[in-house]
């Protein structure tokens, strides 16, 4: 009986504790889409208020008419796209190499990739704007693409995944004709749906909230991302709360929409990575 309660407490608690955190964890999200409908006495109003009264629509028509938010938005989009579907192309290739096949130095190599990880971004940037700027390409959207062709972290993940997929599937459709790019492209990718799907969510959220990289290579308007064109809203002495909020909003929807997509295979792709090392 004691121990019955003592089960029900712990229960109890858990329940507390992780509704506690999702409080936490949404009420910035819930702030940031009421302030975006609120008018602007009501975004200074002391005390705050969570529901706007009355609810209006200015912030997301000014969105629209004040900046060139459609461009941003189709920039962030595609650029976002072009790079989730190359690193999840080179992240496949190499992950597979490194996880099905033996030959001198794998592990050393692999190290050494898994390494660069730990490079801060600040002690690269400089390098990457030299070479950026040697190449013509500031100003460009290729200076946003063309670095993220490739992903270490997708290289591990996908090298994690596939360590985990029975070598008997390889040498069978070997056995039976399959070369390796077939191997590859009909028996192996097609097992990876789970792990795609996490790397193409993480990297769809990263290129589409980068900030840094896209303000230091664009100078041109038409050609800034979504975040670049949101922080045009904040100045110096003064911020415009209410189109930033409503910005922020709409800038969510996409990821949003991704997640709720493929959010069954992201979680067993981040499940199933760390299965085998």
């Amino acid at each position: 009986m004691r121990e019955n309660v003592h089960i029900d407490i712990v229960k109890i608690i858990e329940i507390l504790v992780l509704s506690l955190g999702a409080i936490v964890t949404l009420f910035p999200f819930i702030w940031m889409i009421s302030t975006s409908f609120k008018t602007p006495p009501q975004i200074i109003s002391y005390p705050p208020t969570l529901i706007p009264k009355p609810p209006t629509l200015e912030y997301y028509t000014q969105i629209f008419t004040k900046l060139n938010f459609g461009r941003f938005f189709l920039n962030s989009g595609y650029i976002s796209v072009i790079i989730t579907a190359s690193a999840l192309l080179t992240s496949s290739f190499v992950g597979y190499v490194f996880a099905k096949f033996n030959f001198w130095g794998k592990e050393v190599i692999f190290m050494m990739i898994l390494s660069t990880m730990m490079i801060p971004f600040a002690v690269t940037m400089i390098p990457l704007y030299l070479i950026i700027s040697k190449l013509g390409w500031i100003n460009s959207h290729l200076a946003l693409i063309i670095p993220g062709l490739y992903s270490t972290f997708g290289i591990f993940l996908m090298r994690q995944f596939m360590s985990s997929i029975p070598n008997e599937l390889r040498e069978a459709a070997i056995v039976d004709g399959c070369g390796e790019f077939r191997t590859f492209w009909s028996i192996i990718l097609p097992q990876c749906k789970p792990v795609l799907a996490a790397l193409g969510i993480f990297t769809f959220m990263w290129n589409w909230d980068n900030f840094l990289w896209p303000l230091i290579v664009l100078n041109n308007e038409d050609k800034f991302t979504l975040p670049v064109g949101l922080s045009m809203f904040s100045q110096q002495w003064w911020t415009n709360y209410g189109l930033v909020m409503a910005g922020a909003t709409i800038s969510v929807i996409p990821v949003l929409i991704v997640f709720f997509i493929f959010q069954k295979q992201f979680i067993q792709g981040i499940v199933l990575t760390g299965l085998k090392m």
